[in-house]
């Protein structure tokens, strides 16, 4: 026992020395049940012999067909629409109401929000309400809106109006 610590010039111990020279590559195996043997098919007339489990005659039985296959059926790919572009999910889907509607609506002027608009019938109650530039205003309105494209933006300023995103 004293013979195998003690230690030689470099240092190491002898017992150490021998527990390094005791595992090698050689020695490495699988776990049991890791690899099992390669089935030999249609090798024969034995278990997946002959015709080595593909059955009999057709198609699938001679080579390998594609997965994507539909047996002559128009395939998937050829039935799905081409270059139809790409649709946003996330896209904002707003109602629009030009200023020269606002000035035929609210002829007096004043104070005009999306209930206003819901009420006079100009937009629906649920989706987000953008005012465009499209037409005249002569009166001062003070809109209240989702979003306003920036010729709506001067025409309501010029007319003494104002804006407010909500």
């Amino acid at each position: 026992m004293a013979e195998l610590t003690k230690t030689d010039d470099a240092g190491a111990t002898e017992a150490g020395a021998e527990r390094g020279r005791g595992l090698k590559v050689h020695h490495l195996r699988p776990a049991p049940g890791a690899h099992r043997k390669k089935i030999r098919v249609g090798r024969g007339e034995g278990s997946k012999g002959k015709t080595a489990g593909r059955g009999t005659k057709g198609s699938k039985a001679r080579k390998q067909v594609p997965a994507r296959f539909e047996g002559g059926q128009m395939p998937l790919h050829m039935r799905l629409p081409k270059l139809k572009g790409f649709n946003n999910p996330n896209r904002i889907e707003y109602q629009v109401v030009n200023v020269a509607t606002l000035a035929e609506l609210f002829p007096d002027g004043g104070q005009v929000g999306k209930a206003d608009l819901v009420a006079r019938g100009a937009v629906r109650a649920k989706a987000p309400v953008k005012v465009l530039g499209n037409g005249d205003l002569d009166v001062a309105l003070h809109i209240t809106a989702d979003a306003f494209s920036a010729s709506a933006r001067e025409k309501i300023a010029a007319a003494g109006g104002s804006v407010t995103e909500s």
